[in-house]
C-alpha cells in the first residue's frame, strides 16, 4: 500500500496561507534537502481546486526554483474538485478526479508506486485524514509571527482526533520540522 502524505509550511502564529510572504530567510538547506527527499519519494500529487489554480497560473511559467518547478511540472497530478471540468485542466499531467474522493484516493494507494502526497490543499488533507487515508502530516513552523493570513489548517467542527509524533527536528535557522500520524487504538 502507498504511503499518503501532506505537509505544509506555517508561522508561529498558526498561519498557514502564503508562504512566501513571511519565510524570509528562514528556508534553509535543511530545508531543501527534506524537500529534495519528498521529490525522490513522491511520484503522484493530489491537489484541490484553489491549490490547482494557484499552482496552475505560476508553476509552468516560473523561473524561479526550477528544482520544485521541474517536479511538480512533471509529475501526475489529479485534481479534487466539483466545479472544474477536465477540459479546463490544462496544466501538463492534470487529471480530474471522477466520482467521490475517499474510494478513488484509497484505490489510488492500492495501486502499485511512490508515495503520493497532498499539496496545495488543507482541505483536501483534512478530508483525507479524516477518512483514515493520510498516513503522514508534516508541519513546518518557521521562525516567524506572521501577522496576517488563514489561521488555521483545520476548522472547529472538526473532530477530535489523536495523533502521534513520528518525527521532530529542527534545522540551523530555526524551522520545526513535525510529523504526525493518527495514533492507532
Amino acid at each position: 500500500m502507498r504511503k499518503l502524505t501532506a505537509g505544509y509550511f506555517h508561522s508561529v502564529d498558526g498561519v498557514v496561507e502564503s508562504p512566501n510572504l513571511w519565510q524570509f530567510d528562514a528556508f534553509d538547506d535543511e530545508l531543501g534537502a527534506l524537500l529534495g527527499k519528498v521529490m525522490a519519494s513522491v511520484d503522484t500529487v493530489l491537489l484541490g481546486r484553489k491549490g490547482y489554480e494557484e499552482w496552475a497560473g505560476y508553476w509552468p511559467k516560473t523561473q524561479a526554483d526550477q528544482d520544485f518547478a521541474g517536479f511538480i511540472n512533471g509529475v501526475p497530478k489529479y485534481v479534487a474538485s466539483h466545479t472544474l471540468t477536465q477540459a479546463q485542466l490544462s496544466w501538463q499531467n492534470s487529471t480530474l478526479i471522477e466520482g467521490d474522493l475517499v474510494p478513488f484516493v484509497r484505490d489510488l494507494k492500492a495501486k502499485p508506486g511512490g508515495e503520493i502526497a497532498v499539496m496545495a490543499g488543507f482541505s483536501l488533507a483534512r478530508q483525507l485524514l479524516f477518512a483514515g487515508l493520510l498516513d503522514e502530516l508534516t508541519l513546518i513552523t518557521h521562525p516567524v509571527v506572521a501577522g496576517s493570513g488563514r489561521r488555521h489548517l483545520f476548522e472547529p467542527a472538526d473532530p477530535t482526533t489523536r495523533l502521534e509524533l513520528l518525527d521532530c527536528t529542527h534545522t540551523s535557522k530555526g524551522n520545526v520540522v513535525a510529523t504526525y500520524g493518527v495514533r492507532k487504538g
